[in-house]
Order: C-alpha cells, then structure tokens, then sequence
C-alpha cells in the first residue's frame, strides 16, 4: 500500500474522445511544493495511451497576461501542463467523426491535459509569467504539416476571457481559416 501523492491522481474524460484531463496534486510545506508531473504508468492505468511515447518536451514562457496562442492541430499527441500560472484553454476536434465539437478548460500546475492527434489546441495566460509544458511523441520539424484554425471564428463562439481584441496573439495566428474552410482529419 503506497501513500505517495501520485497515488492521488485523478482523471477526467471529456467530450472529445480521447482528450483527458488529469488533476495533479502538489505536496506542499514550508520549503516550497513537489510535484509527480509524468509518469507515464500511474498515467496510463487512469487512460492516458500506453503508446504514447514521449521525445520530446517544449516549454513556453509568457511573460504577459492575455497572450493568445493557437488553434494548433499539430499531428503528434502531446501532454500540456503548466509550471506556473494559469491559463483558459480551448479544444476542437478536427478529426472527421468528431469535426467540430468543442472542449474548454482552465490549466493550473495541478492540471494536465493529453491532447490526441488531430485536436487543435489553444491557450490564453490569465496572469503574467506563464509556463507551459508540452510532452510530445514525435519530434518537431520544419516540415511538418500542422492544420490551423482562427481564434476568432464565429461559428466556434469561444469565450475568451480577455477580449482578442485585447490579447498579444501573433500575426500567423490572427489569419489562420475559418472552419468552414478547412478539411478534418
């Protein structure tokens, strides 16, 4: 019988098949916090894919409230989470059998999110000096082929909590299409 804090983790499916939400616990006392943020068995016997194999990790720094990233359907399966801060995510599904159907979520440090293949994925930092971590399992290439979608389309209606009118988003993010005009996976 183990009493660790990893033992504690907690899953929860989503609408997206295959989009899994896990919730991290953080021990902490008065030296700081630990926390187990990967484990690929205690994750895999809660859902997460025992194929996915990680080879990569990214991180990225925001330093300012209200930076906008995505919609990035990259075709790789990643496992985001945040270092620190806390961010208002967005999911669409842009796989054929599920084209269209949404998923929106707040990531803190004690919240992991396994994004499979073929679902674009979003964040905006609700506070400054933002840490975001992604575990892939394949490796980034200039080459690769990503399918985008805009932050702003109507017809997805995304609540964002700052105003895109009020967010830092990049030039390449601001023109990505509509999804009327894109094709699923």
């Amino acid at each position: 019988m183990s009493n660790s804090i990893s033992d504690k983790i907690q899953v929860e499916e989503t609408p997206l098949p295959g989009l899994l939400k896990f919730n991290l616990p953080i021990m902490e006392d008065e030296r700081g916090s630990f926390q187990e943020k990967f484990q690929k068995e205690k994750l895999a016997a809660l859902g997460l894919p025992k194929e996915f194999v990680v080879v990569q990790q990214n991180v990225s720094f925001n330093n300012k409230r209200g930076t906008t990233r995505g919609l990035h359907a990259e075709p790789w399966d990643k496992l985001v989470s945040l270092i620190n801060g806390k961010a208002f995510a967005a999911f669409v599904d842009l796989r054929k059998e599920n084209f269209g159907k949404m998923f929106i979520c707040e990531i803190t440090p004690n919240v992991a999110v396994f994004i499979p293949q073929g679902v674009a994925n979003s964040f905006q930092t609700l506070e400054p000096n933002v840490y975001y971590s992604y575990l892939i399992n394949s490796h980034w290439s200039p080459d690769v082929k990503y399918k985008f979608l805009n932050l702003a389309d109507p017809d997805l209606n995304i609540a964002w909590p700052i105003s895109l009118s009020d967010a830092i988003i990049s030039e390449k993010d601001k023109n990505h299409p509509m999804m009327k005009d894109i094709q699923p996976f």
